[in-house]
């Protein structure tokens, strides 16, 4: 699965030309959407982006994990992560545009 990946100046440069603020204001635009998700989630509030995913902040518990090389116990310590749940809609957008492809593919 390869790709390509978008940036903070791709999604500045994109409000840029959507809403027509100027290049500064949407790149700092996007600077604060993306400050007050990294805010809420090191809160541990659950932030949800309607049609999108919902961002949460889990406790894992510790276990005995293995080292691969060696096969050694060790002990993966107690820690917060966070986690990343795409919502239906755009489950659905991604099975639509694979699908897609599939077609495109073999016609």
């Amino acid at each position: 699965m390869g790709g390509k990946t978008l940036t903070r100046a791709e999604l500045a440069e994109a409000v840029y030309r959507k809403v027509g603020l100027s290049r500064t204001e949407s790149a700092q635009l996007v600077e604060m959407v993306i400050q007050e998700v990294c805010d809420a989630v090191v809160r541990g509030e659950t932030v949800k982006l309607s049609s999108f995913a919902t961002f949460q902040v889990r406790d894992k518990n510790e276990r005995v994990g293995r080292n691969p090389k060696t096969g050694e116990e060790v002990p993966i310590l107690p820690r917060r992560v966070m986690t990343f749940k795409a919502s239906n809609v755009l489950k659905e957008r991604i099975l639509k545009a694979h699908q897609g492809r599939k077609l495109r593919k073999s016609a």
